[in-house]
Order: structure tokens, then C-alpha cells, then sequence
């Protein structure tokens, strides 16, 4: 029987997050997904008169190729699948996957030789098409979340299938906000952070980019980081678990990373390039259906009274001038039930055990 919430989705995509007009070239990436999904997606930019073009990926396949990266064998690769993007006006990918930890055994080094090669393909894509990317919901992704199927199925569709222009008016109050700000404040358990976000523009993001979604980021002052940062939310990276990170800053620079028995593999991560120890991004979460975690970043970075503290690149439109292979999301959940937290924009308190508390931002609370 088919899904009509599949169809539905498709819509969204089409013609709210990438708003396809007639005659415009979408390429549509899929990752170990359903047919149903392609075909809605095809069918939907056909009706807008948009021209859809596709590729499909198996994850277990990209790990073979992965094993082996050669730099010759990755320019060509680079060369070809940037040819491709310049052609397109537009980009939808919905990734799903099977296994969470398939790249796990990919070597470090190769990974990175593929990232360096495909980088710019990537920045192509972010800063000249109008692209929005998801993940699928799959038993693997179920599992995670500590869901039946049925059940995450159901979750998952509600967050992606959320009104995200209602929250549009709050979202440009906290964007207007975070631009006048200079000094932000962090604390919590185990977390007492301070830096600087002055003259870097904020970025709101309401379904327009990722799904679900629901944050404004910006990037602190590259040497103005200064404390300790404790993130209580499971992450995972190129493949490896992670919990309770926890990262000391000097000058801008993570000079002591904690993770228990990942402590090795984490500081290996963050000895990626002289960038990976400095941080690309600061954003607030704010999806009022997201509130636990479940080790997928496109869902945790979006969680009701969270924040993310990324080590690695900026984006050029919230850049502080931050450049690395890595961009590592690490989420710290502020809400009474994870032990609450406040955070300070110049001085003046603004969210409360993940509760903002100006009126034009109460909306965002759900």
C-alpha cells in the first residue's frame, strides 16, 4: 500500500524547501532509500515543469571504494561529480543506511584523501544551488532512537511534515537578536563557556536546507573561545561513537578533549588540521517535536532547548575565517530533564533550561 505522507514530503521538498520552478535542474542523490521516495520526487518535479535527474548510492559499495581512496582516483571523481553539480540548479539528497557504523573500518587517512578531493563539490553545492538534504527512516535509525519501526516512522514524519513557516517570524527575532550580540555566555553542568559572535552574521534555517530542521547558527570569534564545554548528547563521526565529549578552550583553541575510552580517536579526529581545534559554528535548537537524542546529526542538532558547538569549518555566509576538513556538530541539551543550563547574551539572560524567555522568541519553545 503506498504512503500518502511520502507524498507529501515530496511536495515539501519541492516546493517549499527548494521551490523548483519550471524549467529548473534538480539532481536528486539517493542513499540507500525506497523507490517510493525517487519516484514521488520525480513525479513532483516533473509537475512543477522542473527537469529531475538521479543518482542512486548503496553505502556498502562507497565503503569499498572508501577502503581504497587513491588521490588520482578522487580528482577524476571530484572533476566529473563537479561538472555534474555546476549543471544544476538545484540539490536533493535523502540518505539513508542500514548500518550507522558502515565507514567505521575506513581508515582515517583515507577518508580524509576523499573529503579533501570532494570538498569542493560539496562548497559548490551549498553556496550556488538550492539543495536541502534529509536522512530516511529505516529499522537501523528505529534502533537508535530506541523505537519500534512503526513507531519511529510515525515520529519521523511528524518532524519533517512540521509547519516550519509558522515558526519563521520567532526564527528572524532570533537571528536579529544574535546579530546585535558581542558577548554570549554559557553554563551548565559541566559546561562554563564565553566568546565573542560580534560583526558574524546569524542563519536561520526552517526547512529550507536540512529536514527536519529548526536553528539559527552563527560561529563565535575564532580566538575568543575561552572555558569548558560538556556535551551530554551521544554523537557519532565518520562511523565511531562518541559520548560525553568534553572540550577545555584557550584562545580559541581546544587544547585538552575528553571522551572516556574514545579519548584517543577523538584527539586523532581533532589533530585532523590545525582548524579541526578551533570552532566553525554556534547554533541554538529549537524543533519543539525533536527532544532526545538518537546519534543522527540532522535530527540532534535540532532538539528543543539544545545547542550545538561544532569544531572545524565555518559556513561563508556565518564564517570567522575557520578552515578544516572536520565540521563535528557536538550537542549539549539545556533542558530541566538533562540538567539545565542557562545561556547570557550580553549579559542579559536569554534561554533558561532550554526555555527562551524574550516574547518574540516564545515560539520557539513549542
Amino acid at each position: 500500500m503506498h504512503d500518502s505522507r511520502i507524498d507529501a514530503l515530496a511536495r515539501q521538498l519541492v516546493r517549499y524547501s527548494t521551490s523548483l520552478k519550471s524549467g529548473e535542474k534538480v539532481l536528486i542523490d539517493l542513499y540507500d532509500v525506497p523507490d517510493a521516495i525517487g519516484l514521488a520526487l520525480i513525479r513532483e518535479a516533473r509537475a512543477k515543469g522542473a527537469l529531475p535527474f538521479v543518482r542512486t548510492h548503496q553505502a556498502r559499495v562507497t565503503r569499498e571504494l572508501l577502503k581504497g581512496a587513491e588521490d588520482k582516483q578522487y580528482a577524476v571523481m571530484s572533476k566529473h561529480l563537479l561538472a555534474e553539480m555546476k549543471d544544476m540548479d538545484a540539490y536533493l539528497a535523502i540518505r539513508g543506511g542500514h548500518n550507522i557504523a558502515e565507514t567505521s573500518d575506513v581508515p582515517l587517512e583515507r577518508m580524509h584523501l576523499a573529503m579533501k578531493h570532494l570538498r569542493p563539490v560539496l562548497e559548490y553545492r551549498v553556496k550556488k544551488t538550492k539543495w536541502c538534504v534529509l536522512r530516511w527512516p529505516s529499522p537501523s535509525m528505529a534502533q537508535q532512537a530506541g523505537m519500534s519501526t512503526e513507531a519511529f516512522e510515525d515520529f519521523y514524519f511528524k518532524v519533517c511534515l512540521l509547519d516550519y513557516k509558522a515558526f519563521v517570524p520567532a526564527m528572524n527575532a532570533l537571528k536579529k537578536l544574535m546579530d546585535r550580540t558581542d558577548r554570549v555566555e554559557i553554563s551548565g553542568p559541566g559546561t562554563d563557556l564565553r566568546f565573542s559572535i560580534k560583526d558574524i552574521p546569524a542563519v536561520g534555517c526552517c526547512g529550507c536546507y536540512n529536514v527536519p530542521d529548526g536553528e539559527v547558527f552563527t560561529s563565535p570569534v575564532r580566538d575568543s573561545v575561552e572555558g569548558i564545554v560538556t556535551h551530554n548528547a551521544p554523537t557519532i563521526y565518520q562511523g565511531t561513537a562518541f559520548d560525553g565529549i568534553r572540550l577545555e578552550f584557550a584562545k580559541g583553541k581546544v587544547v585538552k578533549a575528553e571522551a572516556g575510552a574514545k579519548t584517543k580517536a577523538l584527539n586523532k579526529v581533532l589533530d585532523t588540521d590545525e582548524g579541526a581545534r578551533y570552532i566553525g559554528e554556534f547554533a541554538l535548537g529549537f524543533h519543539p517535536l525533536i527532544r532526545e537524542p538518537m546519534r543522527d546529526i540532522l535530527f540532534d542538532e535540532k532538539i528543543a532547548g539544545s545547542f550545538h558547538f561544532t569544531p572545524g569549518q565555518a559556513y561563508e555566509d556565518a564564517d570567522n575565517g575557520n578552515r578544516s576538513q572536520i565540521h563535528w556538530d557536538m550537542v549539549n541539551i539545556q533542558r530541566k530533564d538533562y540538567g539545565g543550563g542557562e545561556i547570557r547574551f550580553d549579559g542579559k539572560l536569554i534561554r533558561k533550561d532550554g526555555v527562551f524567555l524574550p516574547k518574540a522568541l516564545a515560539k520557539l519553545n513549542g
